[in-house]
């Protein structure tokens, strides 16, 4: 008895020393961040720094607000193109698959997973890019009002379509596993009082598993709004404001990538403000779907 409770207390230490372990790496990227970074926005400005239209930095003009905007259009764009797809076939995995080919599209979405990112760049660079510059073709061809011009493939669109791949694994394992955890009487009593087996499953099921379902979308966000060299390999890396889904944009994080090898000084110190920007969009998320799921669960 003595040796199982010293071994119990022995393990809850190592539990205990791992969650404090993440709690102070937690700690020490936010310490970092903001000593280095609010810094420079105090001395750039504030105002002048998130609302800037130009990001000079020969000219010591330092204004991320095209890096902002392109960073949200990129990220609700992937989450257009997969949310949707993701949440559709993990239902399909969870409610309709046969057995004999649920084992390998399991494996192919958990393969997905893991492809590097410069793999995904890869693909994208010569197979969407391509593709991209002939549909902005199409377009111009048929709206040459709407569309000026086709664009050469590296845009927002393109940007947006391989992310919207990207986030596809995440979304689904989350979803799948929280359509399954819903309990089968949930189902069961929908069809026993008439309903369809679709009916069942959209107005019972989902919105039973809709806290998991959620999460899975949360990731799949901070997936998206967080990639870099998927991004500056499709996106064309202007730090402009966007023109349009077949113009190229420069996000938050290509921007920090693509400079932070030479930047020095002020303009070092910018390129961490940024990532305080963006580490603050991620808190403001994760806080308003909190916030959300705290809500529903009172409903």
């Amino acid at each position: 008895m003595k040796s199982k409770a010293w071994t119990e207390k022995f393990m809850q230490g190592v539990f205990f020393i791992a969650a404090c372990a993440s709690v102070l790496a937690v700690a020490l990227i936010c310490i970092f961040l903001f000593a280095n970074g609010v810094p420079a926005m105090k001395e750039i400005g504030f105002v002048k720094f998130i609302t800037g239209e130009m990001w000079k930095p020969n000219n010591k003009i330092f204004g991320i607000l095209p890096m902002i905007v392109g960073s949200i259009y990129v990220t609700a764009g992937a989450i257009l193109i997969g949310v949707p797809i993701g949440i559709l076939t993990s239902v399909f995995m969870a409610m309709y698959c046969p057995k004999r080919i649920y084992k390998p599209l399991k494996a192919a979405t958990e393969l997905l997973a893991g492809i590097p990112s410069v793999v995904y760049g890869f693909f994208g660079l010569v197979v969407l890019v391509p593709a991209m510059r002939d549909f902005g073709k199409m377009l111009h061809n048929a709206f040459p009002a709407l569309f000026p011009s086709g664009g050469n493939g590296n845009s927002m669109l393109t940007a947006s379509v391989l992310l919207g791949m990207m986030i596809l694994p995440t979304i689904i394992g989350t979803t799948e596993a929280a359509i399954r955890a819903v309990p089968t009487h949930y189902y069961e009593g929908s069809l026993a009082l008439g309903a369809t087996h679709e009916r069942s499953i959209f107005r019972i099921v989902i919105p039973a598993a809709k806290s998991g379902v959620i999460a899975g979308i949360v990731l799949g966000i901070g997936r998206a709004i967080g990639e870099t060299m998927a991004v500056i390999m499709v996106a064309g890396n202007q730090a402009r404001m966007p023109a349009g889904i077949l113009k190229g944009v420069r996000t938050l994080t290509a921007n920090i990538v693509i400079e932070m090898g030479y930047a020095t000084d002020l303009h070092r110190e910018a390129l961490i403000a940024t990532g305080v920007v963006l580490f603050v969009f991620i808190l403001i998320i994760n806080f308003s779907v909190a916030l959300l799921n705290r809500r529903s669960g009172r409903e």
